[in-house]
């Protein structure tokens, strides 16, 4: 029996880059030695090992067979026979299929090593092509690995681009399509300098594949916007900097969703109308929906996202609005309700500003007024309005009455812009 620390592990220490977990493989051994050895048997689709006390996972070389479609249609086999050098063969990248020893000997047959140095991510055989989350995961590492100077190679780029024309990426169920792209918005976790979401989603775009499993998203690309408010102009250019601009902030996951859906309404404007007008949020509201009830995505990102699609012009005016309807649009911020959700749409909102090429954080002064305003609101609760005379649903709306009049000298005290 023999142990190769492989993948990940082995590609990140080869990158100078912190190893976070180990993965195993074992060769010359049966689950029955694995057994008697101590570990403990947890894989369900094939045998993986808990060490018995670093309880780091150990898996048995094994080989694959595609006998349908999606990423459910293979057969393993696993056997004492499986070198490791079989094992290597099955995986996605050159990067990947890298293994060591445990006298830190490489095993590096497919020249893993060469293009991390070359900085290219590169399929490992033509096998690739028969798994379809292999397009998310690619674009996934493409994001991750690009402020290292990482690109995709253009032969992979093109079985990419082979395997969506062939209908595999459409077999992929929305779960995973979502869990790739949750961890491709928050980079993992892992808070590196320099990290840019939007890689993840142009390598999509690249190889065709978002017009499938993202089709909203792909309908921006091309739309024009007033050149006066974006001069990136394009909507999906706009939009994917909004999303960078999320992780440069380091706002949470919820945040960078609804920065990356708030204009789906512009992919829906009829032809010759600017996609600015006043009812792209409007026509983004059941697009945000459509696109969340499809992927299932959580309700957190999902109410969030419909909120900021259908406010967040009135936010970027909210300087100007009048009193009442300065009242009405921090109710449906939920200003006045527990919980960090006024929070992250303001923020959200912020990412939108931030998206506009040049504008800084100190040039945006929604976010501020907003909070003010609350503050001033919140000062009259509804104790201050109940009398014999107002009770019951009456008080809700003498609340809305006094807050509206407070709001009302709250701004005229407040000095000239």
């Amino acid at each position: 029996m023999k142990r190769y620390l492989v993948g990940g592990a082995v590609r990140d220490r080869l990158l100078g880059l912190p190893v976070r977990e180990k993965d195993w493989v074992v060769t010359g051994a049966t689950p029955e030695d694995m057994i008697a050895a101590g570990y403990r048997a947890v894989g369900k689709d094939f045998p993986v090992f808990l060490h018995p006390q670093t309880k780091e996972e150990h898996a048995l070389a094994r080989t694959e067979r595609k006998q349908g479609r999606g990423y459910h249609g293979f057969t393993f086999h696993t056997g004492a026979d499986v070198t490791v050098e079989e094992d290597l063969i099955r995986r996605d990248l050159t990067v990947n299929a890298i293994a060591e020893d445990e006298d830190g000997r490489i095993v590096d047959p497919h020249g893993g090593q060469r293009d991390l140095v070359a900085r290219v991510l590169r399929h490992v055989s033509a096998s690739f092509a028969e798994d379809p989350v292999r397009v998310l995961r690619v674009a996934r590492f493409a994001a991750r690995f690009a402020p290292l100077g990482f690109r995709v190679a253009d032969e992979t780029i093109a079985l990419m681009r082979q395997m969506v024309d062939a209908g595999e990426v459409d077999h992929l169920v929305p779960e995973r399509v979502w869990k790739e792209t949750e961890r491709a918005l928050s980079g993992d976790g892992r808070g590196e300098s320099g990290y840019r979401p939007s890689v993840f989603f142009k390598t999509l775009h690249q190889c065709s594949a978002l017009a499938r499993v993202m089709p909203e998203l792909a309908l921006l690309d091309g739309v024009p916007q007033r050149a006066e408010y974006h001069p990136e102009v394009d909507t999906l250019v706009h939009t994917l900097m909004c999303v960078d601009a999320a992780t440069r902030m380091g706002f949470p996951l919820e945040v960078h969703v609804a920065a990356l859906l708030h204009d789906l309404g512009k992919g829906a404007t009829p032809s010759g109308e600017w996609p600015s007008h006043r009812m792209h949020d409007m026509r983004g509201v059941p697009l945000v929906e459509q696109f969340a009830a499809r992927l299932r995505l959580p309700n957190a990102q999902r109410e969030l996202a419909v909120v900021v699609t259908r406010e967040h012009l009135l936010v970027h005016r909210a300087e100007e609005l009048r009193p009442g309807t300065l009242l009405q649009l921090l109710e449906r911020l939920r200003a006045f309700q527990r919980g960090s959700f006024f929070e992250q749409a303001l923020d959200a909102c912020l990412c939108d500003a931030r998206g506009r090429l040049g504008l800084e954080e100190s040039d945006y002064p929604p976010p501020t007024f907003l909070r003010a305003a609350a503050a001033a609101a919140r000062e009259v609760q509804a104790r201050d309005v109940m009398t014999p005379e107002v009770s019951g649903a009456a008080v809700g709306a003498a609340l809305s009455k006094a807050r509206v009049e407070r709001l009302a000298a709250w701004k005229a005290a407040r000095p000239a812009a």
